[in-house]
């Protein structure tokens, strides 16, 4: 089988090779993969930056959707033909994240992802795609979707008529903005592109800042909100932009801690923090039963993922350009056939 493999040595380096199709265990399923999508995470693996370097040669990418072609013995949750998508942490099914389900996240520094022809799951880490979604539609769910869920319908538990900060318009931002305006809540969206604005107001914004105009967007969303600040935010950006959203959130607010693009480290006002009373919640991912949750909901809702552009499988190079220039409105998709 074709695979793309990385040492985590920059994206001109990923190595197109022929491995041998995987074998099934008991308990196990062979996906034939149609489609991957890419998370700014993909990048950190690819390049090699700090903890996610593969520790060897490495399949990378971690979202995908495919069709089961085996099973092995003792499978009962799956049959021949059925589209699935894996789970980023394989092990995390229900419940809190622990120790021993923050193992193995697919397509990192210590598991391979799905970035080949055919992968091997455990029956129990992949969950059946959306009826309402086409494989290269569903394959944008599990980082980046899932993620969003988890901040806007667990952590935050948007309400109707409640206002939600939500910083960008990459895939996080957009599913976020799309769960939030499905909810009833008020997304109001930051980004340094007009054109981008305008496309998320017809996903349910209802009102979008320019931060490179407004460069005090903290404070005129502050104005915005009759002096209150928002009731929660979805915080994508990291490092120093945290405290401007700790500005514009209200006292007792709650902020979901998503973002690492402005860097891992930053000094936070501890002293508003505090005053303020916030809820400061770091989001991973999420487990399979929010994902089937989420699923459900999408298919309600007839939500529809926002998809940038589409590669083919040899342009997977080119896909990660695309996604490392940044100027991509939605998710980046890779369909494996044409």
């Amino acid at each position: 089988m074709k695979a793309f493999t990385t040492l985590g040595d920059g994206i001109e380096a990923l190595k197109l090779s022929e491995l041998p199709v995987p074998e099934i265990k008991a308990g196990e399923i062979l996906v034939k993969m149609r489609t991957a999508s890419l998370n700014y995470r993909d990048l950190l693996v690819v390049k090699g930056v700090e903890s996610w370097k593969p520790l060897s040669r490495r399949i990378p990418i971690s979202d995908g959707v495919g069709e089961v072609v085996a099973v092995g013995n003792h499978v009962s949750r799956w049959k021949v033909g059925d589209l699935v998508s894996g789970i980023f942490l394989p092990k995390w099914l229900d419940g809190e994240l622990t120790a021993e389900k923050y193992i193995l996240p697919l397509g990192g520094a210590v598991a391979d992802g799905v970035l080949a022809e055919f992968v091997v799951f455990d029956q129990n880490s992949v969950v059946k795609i959306p009826n309402n979604l086409t494989p290269t539609e569903a394959a944008t769910l599990p980082v980046a979707a899932l993620t969003a869920w988890h901040a806007v319908s667990r952590r935050s538990q948007v309400r109707s008529g409640e206002s939600v900060l939500i910083p960008g318009t990459g895939g996080v931002s957009l599913f976020a903005t799309q769960f939030v305006h499905a909810l009833g809540g008020q997304p109001i969206i930051t980004s340094s592109s007009d054109e981008k604005l305008e496309k998320a107001k017809e996903l349910g914004a209802i009102a979008t800042i320019n931060y490179k105009k407004v460069p005090d967007w903290d404070e005129h969303i502050i104005e915005l909100t009759n002096g209150k600040g928002v009731d929660h935010v979805i915080e994508v950006v990291g490092g120093e932009h945290l405290n401007r959203s700790l500005n514009a959130v209200k006292l007792s607010g709650t902020i979901c801690f998503i973002g690492l693009i402005e860097g891992l480290r930053a000094p936070i006002n501890t002293y508003q923090f505090v005053t303020k009373n916030v809820r400061i919640h770091g989001i991973e991912t999420g487990s399979r039963e929010m994902f089937e949750e989420m699923n459900q909901f999408i298919e309600l809702h007839q939500l529809k993922p926002v998809i940038d552009k589409v590669f083919g499988y040899n342009e997977t190079r080119e896909a990660l350009k695309h996604l490392e220039d940044g100027t991509h409105f939605g998710k980046i998709v890779v369909e494996y056939q044409a």
